[in-house]
């Protein structure tokens, strides 16, 4: 079990810190928005499936396939 709540206290030469950690509540899930990063590369970029209804990064939309030979 981990402690969600901390706190530190540390001195050195005439400076004390006091460092306090305490763990927020997660916000709710964004709605309408699917993500799915499992097959993401380097350089991947997220883009809009829409037979899938997903939002992706993988390799076959990266900051590469953009430069060279990408569709404008």
């Amino acid at each position: 079990m981990s402690t969600p709540n901390q706190v530190v206290v540390s001195q050195v030469s005439d400076v004390t810190t006091v460092e306090i950690t305490t763990a927020g509540p997660q916000g709710p899930a964004a709605a309408g928005f699917t993500f799915n990063g499992d097959a993401k590369v380097n350089d991947s970029i997220v883009y809009y499936d829409s037979t899938s209804d997903t939002f992706k990064a993988d390799a076959t939309t990266t900051k590469l396939t953009l430069v060279d030979g990408g569709n404008f």
